[in-house]
């Protein structure tokens, strides 16, 4: 038996890897536990790799649009092999740099597959062969299979795609985000299943380099997460671009062919049609991780894919601990960072503040933009605040006009009572850099008055977020 730690991470993602630094940054002896990519699912094959690739996607729809820039650009083309190998090369680049921080804070990585065979001690067996993608080898002064104590154990697993029966993914026909990612040539036809986050990102992609695209949402509108409004502009701007989007609809039926698939789907109506595709990716959201790991036996409480934790990270189970995916929504990195530092702060018996999830903004990083955090117009009114709706379009904002970008909103939502914030939603340019703004403002507890008083630079995009709150109070200027 390997001598005790104060804590063992199982899973290096977002959330492992942030509370593993934080751990050793307090003094405790710590280790993490990784079978396959250091950095988890979000740095290797979700988050910054889709950014790489949507940044491509962004480069390529500027060269399409020079001639508005009065610039000419000829005989332009999209190498898709290229845009893959830049893109994994950003994910290496930074699985590079988590392997090299865990080194400096002096974490132990342990490689292979955890479980947890009693409070405070994790039976290690071999990482198995087949991953997502290559999997990396491991560290060099990796530890490996064995039995390990620890006062305390941190499930950090993740998540990953959910599959609806009949149509499994296949890595060939019907893609994961995973395959989605690393495409050898470009469909001439895509079929989406599913508008939250991950698959609008993928349709605007592939829209972009110019594949026709659409996508199919069983709920009655596009981003179902989003304020009505700012998803309505979003489809729009989304039809405009080509996308075919249908809603209230769910996919029934797949067949698929040597080279081809055809979908039934079926309409609120009872109407039904047969779509055909190149490809097909499955973006229907994510189920936790949890098995495997001996939680039914330890009799750790889950619900619905998911562990229940209290606000701080605790299971029901003493020294058991979960964070990020795997411990329920918003299954977002962000969030999963900072369940990480709450959680060892509070195994060294920090006192922190529980996680409120209604500060925690979420960010599409699709062609418009689109960025959110607290509630809704519609989620406000139903928690019964008399509310103040400000709106501000990106057509009156003079940097928008300059960028190019001038279709875009930002809306807020404010208690009419007290002033407080409840909520804001924006869609355009680069308001996934702007939502910080908003995210700081709620967190402080700032009014509407002292947001009025606020200075805002010009000429920025972030003049919109002023107006809109002038706006919610009858004193928009530009508007």
């Amino acid at each position: 038996m390997a001598a005790p730690y104060d804590v063992i991470i199982i899973g290096s993602g977002p959330g492992g890897y942030v509370a593993a630094i934080r751990a050793a940054q307090l003094g405790l002896k710590v280790a993490v536990v990784e079978k396959a990519h250091l950095g988890g699912i979000c740095l290797n094959w979700g988050c910054i790799p889709t950014k790489a690739l949507l940044r491509s996607a962004e480069v390529y729809h500027y060269m399409d649009h020079a001639k508005d820039y009065g610039l000419s650009v000829e005989k332009f083309s999209a190498d898709m092999a290229a845009i893959t190998k830049r893109s994994r090369g950003v994910a290496a680049q930074l699985n590079q740099g988590v392997t090299g921080l865990l080194k400096k804070n002096k974490v132990d990585v342990i490689w292979g597959v955890a479980e947890i065979a009693a409070p405070g001690k994790v039976v290690v067996k071999p990482a198995p062969e087949e991953a997502y993608g290559k999997p990396n080898p491991a560290p060099k002064n990796a530890l490996g299979a064995g039995d390990y104590e620890a006062k305390n154990i941190i499930i950090a697993t993740g998540a990953r795609p959910r599959a609806l029966p009949g149509i499994e993914p296949d890595k060939k026909l019907i893609l994961t985000y995973f395959e989605a990612m690393i495409p050898e040539t470009l469909p001439k036809t895509l079929l989406v299943m599913g508008s939250g986050a991950i698959g609008i990102e993928f349709a605007s992609f592939y829209r972009t380099m110019g594949s026709e695209v659409t996508v199919v949402e069983v709920l009655p509108q596009i981003l179902p997460v989003e304020d009505e409004e700012i998803a309505a502009h979003a489809r729009k701007r989304f039809e405009k671009q080509g996308i075919k989007i249908l809603t209230g609809a769910k996919v029934t039926k797949v067949v698929k062919a040597d080279n081809s698939v055809t979908a039934t789907i079926e309409t609120a109506d009872g109407k039904s049609q047969e779509i055909s595709a190149e490809k097909l990716i499955s973006a229907v959201g994510v189920v936790g991780n949890i098995e495997g790991l001996g939680l039914e036996k330890l009799g750790v409480k889950t619900d619905r894919g998911c562990v229940v934790i209290d606000g701080v990270g605790k299971t029901n189970v003493p020294g058991i601990w979960a964070i990020g995916d795997v411990a329920g929504p918003p299954m977002l990195a962000h969030k999963a960072e900072h369940e990480g530092v709450i959680a060892v702060e509070a195994i060294a018996g920090l006192h922190p503040h529980f996680m409120d999830k209604a500060k925690i903004p979420g960010c599409t990083y699709c062609n418009p933009q689109i960025a959110s955090v607290g509630l809704t117009e519609k989620k406000a009114k139903e928690a019964g605040y008399d509310v103040r709706v400000g709106k501000f379009p990106f057509i009156g904002n003079g940097k928008a006009i300059a960028l190019g970008e001038p279709e875009g909103l930002v809306k807020t939502v404010f208690d009419k009572k007290t002033g407080q914030l409840l909520g804001a939603h924006l869609v355009g340019a680069e308001v996934t850099e702007l939502i910080q703004g908003f995210v700081i403002s709620m967190n402080l507890e700032t009014t509407e008055e002292e947001l009025i008083n606020t200075v805002f630079p010009h000429p920025t995009l972030s003049e919109t977020m002023h107006e809109s709150v002038l706006s919610a109070y009858g004193r928009a200027i530009h508007i």
